[in-house]
């Protein structure tokens, strides 16, 4: 009964998959919107305002940030929980991979949310008239909240890290 058990638990791991191409397809969705941001941000970037083409090219921005993000979970998810990358993938210039252990992708994912959470706070004050004093003072709470447990997460790994390195575990 044991051998069974271990291998449909083994198995398992594949339905991971299909959350993973699942936000592969939303990324690639992500990516057509973000053309279409582009495409006006394009248009738009020599006749508006200068506050607002920097507004709209942080807006860029923070996109870009929030995909490089879901690339970085997908990968790592898939080479630690599916099914690891190949020999291969050194040749390609993705041997990074390997180094993402789950706390070293939790400190990235914080730094993600912290440079997201960042982005959009500059783009609060600079539309300052557009927000009331307590949205903003929620917002800045919410970034600190996010950057204290990005900082947690950070030392924690150091911490564990140094553990494993001298083997006091």
């Amino acid at each position: 009964m044991r051998p069974i058990l271990a291998n449909l638990i083994l198995a398992s791991r594949w339905l991971a998959a299909i959350f993973l191409i699942g936000l592969t397809v939303a990324l690639g969705l992500f990516a057509l919107r973000y053309l279409t941001k582009l495409w006006k941000f394009g248009t738009t970037v020599f006749s508006a305002p200068e506050d607002q083409a920097l507004l709209d090219l942080l807006h860029l921005l923070d996109w870009t940030l929030v995909a490089a993000l879901v690339v970085m979970v997908i990968l790592a998810s898939w080479d630690s929980l599916v099914q690891p990358f190949g020999e291969g993938t050194k040749a390609e210039g993705m041997s990074w991979i390997r180094k993402l252990d789950p706390g070293n992708l939790k400190v990235k994912l914080a730094g993600s949310i912290v440079a997201i959470s960042s982005i959009q706070l500059l783009q609060m004050f600079m539309r300052g008239d557009g927000y009331s004093d307590r949205t903003l003072a929620w917002a800045l709470g919410l970034h600190a909240v996010f950057l204290v447990g990005a900082l947690v997460l950070a030392i924690t790994d150091r911490i564990a890290a140094s553990t494993k390195a001298t083997g006091k575990e």
